[in-house]
């Protein structure tokens, strides 16, 4: 069971907005429940749903899930640098590039849960399988240090900030 949450000492405070939003519990549970949640909500939406865009310039549905199923890929890669004690400083990525050059607005809602899947999947593998020290273990990041368990939790976090925008903005609820 992984109660622990990180301190604003494990993470630069950007991506803080994202722990804060993580809520108390195991965090391998949080991780299974939020994606039946996020399951749930997105097999529902019809295509036309899933195209919607409430404003120029903003993304799909489409668009967001597979941004959050990309963050999701970086944040692992980068807490499993940090869990294998990589000593070399973790760089940014532009969310905006990945999402110019991502499948995603072309590819069917199924498809993209699938992916959703497979990387949660994949993500659970690794967290359940770190030494515990390894959750605290630090890298260099953003002018700052990165904990592998500010990693997790910034990956959880991610996505609640996402869905709830997509709930609101999207979908009106």
């Amino acid at each position: 069971m992984l109660t622990a949450r990180p301190t604003t000492n494990d993470c630069p405070p950007y991506p803080w907005r994202y722990v804060e939003l993580v809520p108390e519990g195991d965090l391998l549970d949080i991780y299974e429940r939020q994606r039946k949640e996020t399951k749930a909500l997105l097999s529902g939406l019809t295509d036309e749903q899933a195209d919607y865009r409430y404003a120029e310039g903003k993304w799909s549905i489409r668009q967001i899930a597979g941004h959050f199923i990309d963050n999701e890929r970086v944040f692992m890669y980068r807490l499993l640098r940090i869990a294998r004690n990589d000593p070399n400083g973790l760089v940014a990525y532009d969310e905006r590039i990945f999402a110019e050059h991502a499948p995603h607005v072309r590819l069917s809602m199924e498809a993209i849960l699938a992916e959703y899947d497979a990387v949660r999947d994949a993500s659970l593998a690794l967290l359940r399988h770190l030494p515990p020290e390894a959750w605290h273990r630090a890298g260099a990041f953003a002018d700052g240090r990165l904990t592998a368990l500010a990693a997790a939790c910034i990956s959880i976090g991610h996505e609640i900030h996402h869905i709830k925008i997509i709930n609101e903005r999207y979908l009106g609820r």
